[in-house]
C-alpha cells in the first residue's frame, strides 16, 4: 500500500510535454453542506471513472488541501486533447456535473456556498525539471516514471536542457 522511497536522487522520466491540471474546489460557507458536500464528492468520483479507463490520459493525480476551505487536485494528463477530450465527453461525470452547475447558475440558484476553479498547463520540454531525494514515484515521476537523475543531468540547469529522443528527431515536412 505504502511505495518504499528509491534511494538517492531521481527525477520525473517525462518525454516531450508535460500537461498538468490543477482543479479544485474553495468552501465559502461551512454550514452550507447540502452546496459543498456533493461537490467535494464529484472529484472521486470522477478520478475513479479515469481509474478505470487509462486510454482517457490521466496519467496520475495528487490529493491536496490548501486549507480547511480548499482542497485541489494536481492532475498530470498525457495531451491536452486527452484532457479536451474527457471534459466534453457526453458519457463521463464530468459533463454531467457541469450541467447541473450550468443549470443552477441560469435559474439563479447559485448561491456561492461553494466556489470551483481550475487552471491547466502545457509545459513544453525544457522548461520543466523535478528532483525527488529518498522519495517513492510522486508527481510528474508518478506520472511518467522515475529515472536517476544523471540520466538528465546532476543540475537543474542540466535538467532543464534535457532533449528527448522523440524533441530531437526534426519533423518531416510534406
Amino acid at each position: 500500500m505504502f511505495a518504499k522511497p528509491v534511494a538517492g536522487r531521481t527525477t520525473a522520466d517525462v518525454e516531450g510535454d508535460a500537461v498538468v491540471l490543477l482543479i479544485g474546489m474553495r468552501i465559502n460557507h461551512f454550514w452550507a453542506v447540502h452546496h459543498w458536500l456533493p461537490v467535494l464528492t464529484a472529484m472521486p468520483r470522477m478520478l475513479r471513472e479515469l481509474g478505470k479507463e487509462p486510454e482517457r490520459g490521466l496519467l496520475g493525480h495528487v490529493l491536496l488541501t490548501a486549507s480547511p476551505r480548499t482542497y485541489y487536485v494536481v492532475q498530470y494528463w498525457e495531451s491536452k486533447e486527452k484532457l479536451y477530450a474527457y471534459a466534453h465527453a457526453p458519457d463521463m461525470f464530468h459533463r454531467r456535473a457541469w450541467g447541473i452547475l450550468n443549470r443552477k447558475e441560469k435559474q439563479g440558484k447559485a448561491r456561492r456556498h461553494v466556489g470551483l476553479w481550475h487552471e491547466a498547463y502545457v509545459v513544453p520540454e525544457g522548461s520543466y525539471e523535478a528532483i525527488y531525494f529518498d522519495m517513492p514515484a510522486f508527481g510528474l515521476a508518478a506520472a511518467h516514471g522515475q529515472v536517476p537523475v544523471e540520466r538528465r543531468g546532476r543540475t537543474a540547469k542540466d535538467r532543464f536542457g534535457y532533449r528527448s529522443e522523440r524533441a530531437k528527431v526534426p519533423e518531416e515536412t510534406g
